[in-house]
């Protein structure tokens, strides 16, 4: 079964998140599904397919490794993290759908059959910059939010201070956290944490911002809040840094959605510098890689929660590998999203309770809705609706990183 065409479609029925999915083509007519979105490298993306697809037509599609290290060492001059793993993922993605669909199989039994019935999922509630409200408005998302069936929830509570006393003035700096700032930190959590009671699950996402100082002290403040985790507190470039803010706080931490394959997480996992990994399956390199990150997790009894904040066919290629892992946690979703996902995906996934269900569909178990894939493109490089006027009421929802 050889690969016949690779082709990227950016839609975006959600404003301002651009989804970038590949089908890949055989010519036996299967054709399977990947995706490696990316909050802003759209154009760098969608050509770097176009370059994949040069090496890789004509290939046997159900050589799926092959496929891995082909694009892996093809452009190692770049680097095989990052840039290089997103175009991995994609394609890794689409193989796996089509295998699961030539053997009439859920990719999930491909990988050796579930551990679990099901896999629970943790949601968010907006964040501090969002402009959503303040902690009485995040409160009373999360409180809904439990009520929904939801059982774990994670928001990014910190307040981006641009006063000349902070001395941050943009992105170029490492951000530092003020005593005020992280007074309204704590006050943002315990609004939640006072809505939803002691015993519901709350993890703080710090978007790899601050100092090492802040993050320590940040930590500190919110250790009474009982927090899962405290997620990439600092830069992640420099382990050293991170073993400073380990070794200075009692709050559990996370990392993983800037780190991509499993190069990037040998050092971290065998220095046991976090307790919680978060790979990206659509930019770690695909379900093969994220089941290769999660064995080596496993191994230091480290939990895996897959970062799945984009589109739904990561969700859906996540949950393959979340049913077949023993060291998970949970799954990352936006529930707010599901909706749209129902639009642009079918089936729409089995959402109960707070967890995904599994079926027995072959592959991943879903198709895009190419209607509305077509209906909501956009030019990769400007985001501007290729066939809808941008106004188009469906096409303006706010989002929440």
């Amino acid at each position: 079964m050889k690969i016949t065409n690779i082709t990227p479609y950016v839609s975006m029925p959600i404003n301002d998140l651009p989804w970038i999915f590949v089908v890949v083509d055989t010519d036996e007519g299967i054709s399977g599904v990947g995706e490696c979105s990316d909050y802003r490298s759209t154009g760098l993306l969608t050509r770097g397919i176009e370059w994949v697809k040069r090496e890789l037509v004509g290939q046997e599609a159900r050589n799926i490794e092959n496929a891995w290290q082909t694009i892996f060492h093809t452009f190692d001059d770049l680097n095989g993290r990052g840039f290089v793993s997103h175009l991995i993922s994609a394609i890794d993605i689409a193989l796996w759908d089509i295998k699961g669909k030539a053997l009439g199989a859920p990719i999930y039994q491909l990988l050796g059959g579930p551990v679990r019935e099901r896999v629970p999922l943790y949601t968010h509630v907006q964040d501090w910059n969002s402009d959503a409200g303040g902690p009485d408005d995040a409160a009373k998302a999360a409180l809904a939010t439990k009520q929904a069936g939801y059982e774990a929830i994670k928001t990014d509570p910190f307040p981006t201070d641009h006063s000349p006393n902070a001395g941050y003035s943009g992105p170029a700096e490492v951000e530092r956290l003020t005593p005020e700032s992280i007074r309204k930190s704590v006050e943002w959590m315990e609004a939640i944490r006072g809505a939803v009671g002691p015993d519901f699950e709350l993890m703080v996402d710090a978007h790899a911002r601050f100092d090492v100082a802040s993050a320590i002290e940040a930590a500190r403040a919110l250790e009474p809040i009982n927090l899962v985790w405290l997620e990439e507190p600092i830069h992640v470039e420099n382990h050293n840094a991170l073993r400073q803010v380990r070794e200075n706080v009692r709050v559990p931490l996370c990392i993983g959605e800037r780190h991509f394959t499993r190069w990037d997480y040998n050092e971290i996992l065998n220095n046991r510098l976090v307790d919680y990994v978060m790979p990206d399956v659509a930019w770690c390199g695909g379900i093969s890689e994220l089941r290769r990150i999660a064995a080596m997790a496993e191994v230091q009894y480290i939990r895996i929660s897959p970062h799945d904040a984009l589109g739904p066919v990561s969700i859906a290629a996540g949950f393959q590998v979340c049913m077949t892992t023993p060291n998970l946690y949970r799954q990352e979703c936006l529930h707010t999203w599901f909706d749209t996902f129902e639009k642009v995906i079918n089936p729409m996934f089995d959402v109960r309770d707070g967890s995904i269900y599994p079926t027995d569909r072959a592959g991943l178990g879903i198709e895009l809705n190419m209607d509305t894939v077509q209906r909501y493109l956009i030019d990769p490089d400007t985001r501007e609706y290729l066939n809808i006027d941008s106004a188009d009421e469906d096409a303006t929802g706010k989002w929440i990183r």
